[in-house]
């Protein structure tokens, strides 16, 4: 079975493990009946087991629709709030006085040298302050009418190039009430992506931080002919002699203060209608130059309306911690919905989310342990890097210490596949593991990429929490799928939100079709309130992925491939640019090579390559320093980090362990990478390599590998 295959190896002594077992047996049958009866897990177990999604007809290729709105789809979060200003406005009244977003302040920074002479930032912080919902709303009005004094027209585009904060919220919040729309690009975008975007949306006002005007649009400021105004959110930035004549650069709070002061009173403000656009957010996109895509009022609502029904219990209780881009579709889909139902969101970022974030200095706070967040949201790439950190601990420990570890793991693995909690090991055994996280953390939300079954697991076992895998788009307004917080399967991406449709069309060329059995087969569409309005001055492109049926319904043609069980949970098969034919004619799927070698230790990263004209498939991979330094001590080879890295001999004994680990993937034998490159750069957003989601970048690797690809195919490729 599959839990067996994500079974820990131990090294108990076989006598001495039966009586454990035998233990473990009685444990189980003393504290069976009564946890049956108080923990309400035979409820549990029961929705676990219901069919989840129906099509609506019985024919091939029919939509597939959740069983809680198989009649009429949800679109509307709260009666009458059909735009984001109206539920915004629904909010504050509702939760007043009540906390909503909340940052660090800074004690203190210093710089630590490093042995390697390298110089880190590190910082030390404080508790959270807190704004409460009146606070945030009052903020964003007086935003909103200080950027009208400043000339800013209804229905016209204001661009944010900023990190995830709660000015980024506030700037956003003003601009849905006085129908600006938003254009969000991510702050880790390359130069001439931030131009392209600027430039194609002509805004003449960017929001962005001291930081990234520094760092970043420094740079590219001529070069963006239309910009009139720069509004940095935190304070004042140090003198900039290089600033292009009429740029005038200004704080937020001084736009505010204009808004404060503003006479309004007159003036009927242009609210929003619900097929305005709220937000045109440029993708990083895994392909070519970034795309605007076009997100109304109405798409958004209907998004976070599917979205908040799969999350039990939401409310005031609840505490999330933003540190993802929110020019990433998840991370400001999450927020929203949080915003609208009463929950705290608490501000950070990968580089000070936990203590041992590279931020933070030895021995002081990462921002989980002072949170103590209930709800997460987080990237396969975080939680791949939090599994395999752990799994390293493990390794670490004493004889005694990992076997019980283990055998705690695999007892709670197999308990979660009956649907049963195990309460004792969690708080003895699973306790400090669960405190990475801040130990209070009860639904970890993923998406952006697919999750490892084995990483997935690993959350449930370790994290005492369920993790809700969810598949979505930027076209589709992030919605699509989110698993049911009951539903501790694996590998699966749960049923269609109570927002959308979806239905499988067939795709020949890759031998998919919705008439396939067991299950049915194809390219994944998208269907309802939640499908975007397309791509920013790109007719071709949006007639290309989106489609119009004959009952007026929007349809995403999203180019992966799914399959449907029988309980109407989908499952992501493949995708259509993954897919390779190789010189004899076999298809090899990229996406499901890399799957099955990137939970290695020894691998921290992989890129799958392969061309029509070669017969093998060739990978460019990311090695983790430190399994690969032990690898290399092992055979005897002595030389630096790069020299390890280039070495011909290393790469044979790392292509070893790819072999071994993708014959135990069940990879056919032409799947299997024949040459590799070692690289000795990590792949970041800050690269190029990969977006903010850390999904490849095929193009870009290409590009960047070209000489390695010609090398390993030993001729010039195409």
């Amino acid at each position: 079975s599959q839990a067996a295959k994500m079974k820990l190896k131990h090294d108990i002594n076989p006598i001495l493990l039966q009586f454990i077992n035998f233990i473990v047996l009685v444990y189980s049958l003393v504290t069976y009946i009564p946890w049956y009866i108080l923990s309400g897990s035979k409820q549990a177990i029961a929705k676990a087991k219901q069919v989840k999604a129906r099509p609506v007809n019985n024919k091939p290729g029919g939509a597939y629709r959740s069983v809680n709105s198989l009649h009429c789809l949800a679109s509307v979060l709260y009666p009458g709030c059909d735009t984001l200003d109206k539920v915004f406005k629904y909010a504050k009244t509702k939760y007043k006085d009540k906390k909503l977003l909340g940052t660090r302040e800074i004690l203190k920074e210093e710089d630590e040298i490093q042995p390697s002479g390298k110089v880190f930032k590190k910082v030390i912080l404080g508790k959270y302050t807190w704004l409460s919902y009146e606070d945030v709303y009052i903020k964003a009005v007086n935003f909103g009418n200080g950027l009208a004094v400043l000339g800013q027209q209804p229905k016209t585009n204001i661009a944010i190039f900023c990190e995830t904060r709660a000015e980024w919220m506030i700037a956003a919040q003003a601009c849905f009430m006085c129908n600006y729309q938003l254009v969000t690009l991510y702050a880790t975008l390359g130069g001439p992506a931030i131009v392209h975007g600027l430039n194609e949306t002509e805004v003449t006002t960017i929001i962005t931080s001291k930081e990234l005007m520094q760092t970043k649009l420094k740079e590219i400021v001529s070069q963006v002919p239309l910009l009139r105004h720069i509004i940095t959110v935190d304070g004042k930035p140090t003198t900039w002699s290089e600033f292009p004549k009429g740029v005038i650069v200004h704080t937020m709070a001084s736009v505010q203060a204009m808004g404060a002061k503003a006479d309004t009173g007159n003036k009927q403000p242009s609210r929003p209608v619900p097929s305005d656009i709220a937000v045109i957010m440029y993708t990083s996109g895994s392909t070519g130059i970034p795309k605007g895509v076009m997100i109304s009022h109405c798409n958004i609502i209907a998004g976070i309306t599917g979205m908040a029904e799969r999350i039990p219990n939401l409310g005031e209780k609840d505490i999330y911690i933003g540190y993802l881009p929110l020019a990433h579709v998840l991370e400001l889909s999450a927020e929203l919905v949080c915003l609208s139902h009463g929950c705290r969101i608490g501000y950070s970022s990968p580089q000070t989310l936990a203590d041992q974030s590279s931020k933070i200095k030895k021995g002081s706070k990462g921002d989980v342990t002072t949170l103590k967040p209930t709800l997460m949201a987080a990237v396969p790439e975080i939680m791949d890097r939090i599994y395999k950190n752990v799994m390293n601990k493990v390794n670490e420990m004493t004889s005694f210490q990992r076997n019980l570890f283990i055998l705690a793991y695999n007892y709670k693995m197999e308990q979660i596949s009956k649907g049963y909690t195990t309460p004792l090991c969690d708080s003895l055994i699973f306790r400090k593991v669960r405190m990475l996280l801040g130990g209070k953390i009860r639904v970890l939300l993923c998406g952006g990429a697919p999750l490892s079954a084995a990483t997935q697991r690993f959350m449930n076992i370790c994290f005492c929490c369920p993790v809700g895998q969810g598949y979505g788009l930027t076209e589709s307004a992030g919605a699509g799928t989110i698993t049911e917080v009951w539903d501790y399967t694996t590998g699966r991406v749960g049923a269609p939100l109570v927002c959308c449709e979806i239905k499988l069309m067939n795709w020949e060329e890759g031998g998919y079709y919705n008439t396939d059995k067991p299950y049915p087969r194809g390219e994944i569409l998208i269907g309802g309130q939640n499908v975007t309005v397309g791509y920013y001055k790109n007719e071709a492109r949006t007639k290309q992925d989106f489609t119009v049926d004959e009952n007026g319904q929007r349809w995403l043609h999203t180019g992966d491939i799914g399959e449907f069980h029988h309980d109407g949970c989908l499952k992501i098969i493949d995708r259509k640019k993954d897919l390779v034919k190789l010189q004899a004619g076999e298809y090899v799927s990229l996406g499901k090579v890399e799957a099955a070698l990137k939970n290695l230790p020894l691998v921290d990263n992989i890129c799958a390559y392969a061309s029509s004209f070669h017969s093998y498939v060739i990978g460019f991979v990311v090695p983790n320093q430190k399994e690969l330094a032990e690898l290399a001590r092992k055979k005897g080879f002595k030389g630096t980090w790069e020299e390890i890295c280039n070495s011909p001999e290393m790469e044979k004994e790392v292509l070893k362990v790819l072999a071994e680990a993708a014959v135990a993937a069940n990879l056919e034998k032409f799947e299997i990478p024949v040459k590799i490159r070692l690289s000795p750069d990590p792949w970041t957003p800050e690269t190029g390599l990969v977006t903010d989601a850390f999904k490849l970048k095929r193009k870009e690797l290409t590009a960047f590998y070209q000489p390695d690809i010609e090398r390993m195919y030993g001729t010039n490729v195409k």
